[in-house]
């Protein structure tokens, strides 16, 4: 067998040859970036099996389409079956004695009791190996070559395109290299610090580490500090399950403010107790609620953080203009986004200075005003006070042969218990009122 007219995936896979794991806490962004093209962009490491990432990647990367399964048996329904190997084409091994495990690759050679395959996951790398035929249990073939080279889950790529926006917001916010020292983070590069870039590749900052880590902050590359934010921020801050617009928005502040410290201002915006953990209180309340309003109340609470910060004094202009910019951003994209998430369809304007009272202020639904425990009790409050004296004037004499009846004494206290009464009603009904009135049409017979 031959190693010339070699098929696309083959080529794309001979260009990742020797992408290693990291070992310890570090992931090679490279290999994540294996599970993003197959259809797997939760994944952001590099220690889950990753030989059906791989094959997929390559196979997505060249406009075929993969089973976009991380089981390498999935390969076995895939394509098209051959008898003899080709170059290039997917052979698929047991592993074990487990059925459900198995390894993939591409074939590239052959010896006289083994196939050659380069592959991923190979040792914890993309490599050149001999398995052993035994193992073999199908060779593949794929089908013709998609129309289009969309990604390849709709879904992951929708998240893939939102949270790329969302980056490429921070990026630009961040900016490149400083290392300022009034800023406690020390060196940063695209926002990334050199204690969280160390933690990435898995080693610690020291005086004989730190010249040399540096120098890999200043030269990070494209793929290790998007490997960086999503797995540090993106996911964490459960910033994918936000509304278009609120995402960037609660994803920038993941970014400055801490997952944790970013999380409570959400909740804080939401109305809801802010534990810093998004549970099913959370969920529900920005499922429900006006984006355009959240985002604002989002704003306020970051902008009072900032002030209370003892660096405001030499950061606070850029820290205001980033708010100010971040909530320009969230706000196209909550107008560009096909399917607003927002119960009140109507746009609330953007306050220029909203304070604290404004933060607490949220309209989620109305009532007819006949469904007010309020409205009732003061009905009741005025009809006690006022029909003792217009009653006769309009011809009901009910309330006077009462009174004849029972005495002065005895209507004066049923007049006080029943505006106690009325007033009781529309305390309690203004306590417990969540939702304002509405008017609506109702026709009374007399």
């Amino acid at each position: 067998m031959t190693l010339h007219d070699q098929p696309p995936w083959l080529a794309a896979a001979w260009r990742e040859l020797g992408q290693t794991e990291i070992a310890g806490k570090g992931d090679n962004a490279r290999i994540v970036g294996y599970f993003r093209d197959a259809g797997h962009s939760t994944i952001v490491d590099d220690e889950t099996a990753w030989c059906a990432a791989f094959a997929g990647a390559m196979l997505e990367r060249s406009g075929y389409r993969s089973t976009r399964s991380l089981r390498a048996r999935s390969y076995l329904a895939w394509g098209d079956a051959l008898d003899v190997p080709r170059t290039g084409c997917v052979a698929v091994l047991s592993r074990g004695s487990n059925v459900a495990l198995g390894h993939v690759g591409f074939v590239v050679g052959e010896t006289g009791s083994g196939l050659v395959l380069l592959g991923g996951n190979q040792r914890n790398a993309v490599t050149v190996q001999v398995f052993a035929r035994s193992r073999l249990l199908g060779f593949r073939w794929p089908g013709e070559k998609v129309s289009d080279d969309a990604p390849p889950v709709a879904a992951a790529v929708r998240d893939d395109n939102r949270f790329d926006a969302a980056l490429t917001h921070v990026l630009k916010m961040e900016g490149g290299y400083t290392d300022d020292p009034y800023d406690p983070g020390g060196p940063t590069n695209y926002g990334i610090t050199l204690r969280t870039y160390a933690s990435h590749i898995g080693r610690t900052v020291d005086a004989s580490s730190r010249s040399s880590l540096i120098a890999g902050l200043r030269s990070i590359d494209p793929e290790t500090v998007r490997a960086i934010y999503q797995k540090r921020y993106w996911l964490p801050s459960s910033s994918a399950e936000l509304p278009a617009g609120l995402d960037l928005f609660h994803f920038d502040a993941a970014v400055n403010h801490g997952v944790s410290g970013a999380t409570r201002f959400l909740q804080e915006a939401l109305n809801v107790d802010a534990d810093g953990e998004i549970g099913p209180i959370t969920r529900r309340a920005f499922r429900s609620a006006r984006v355009d309003a959240v985002i604002n109340r989002y704003a306020a609470i970051r902008e009072r953080r900032y002030r209370a910060l003892p660096h405001f004094w030499r950061f606070g202009r850029g820290w205001l203009n980033r708010v100010a910019a971040t909530k320009a951003a969230a706000f196209a994209q909550l107008a560009a986004d096909p399917v607003p998430r927002a119960l009140n369809s109507q746009p609330e304007p953007q306050l220029a200075n909203e304070g604290v009272a404004s933060m607490t202020d949220t309209v989620t639904s109305t009532k007819w005003w006949g469904h007010s425990l309020t409205v009732w009790g003061a009905f009741v409050t005025a009809a006690a006070a006022i029909l003792p004296t217009l009653g006769p004037l309009v011809g009901l004499d009910i309330t006077s042969d009462a009174v004849r009846q029972i005495g002065s004494d005895a209507a004066a206290i049923v007049q006080a218990i029943a505006a106690f009464v009325g007033t009781l009603m529309t305390i309690y009904g203004r306590a417990r009122a969540t939702a304002p009135l509405v008017r609506r049409e109702m026709n009374v017979k007399l």
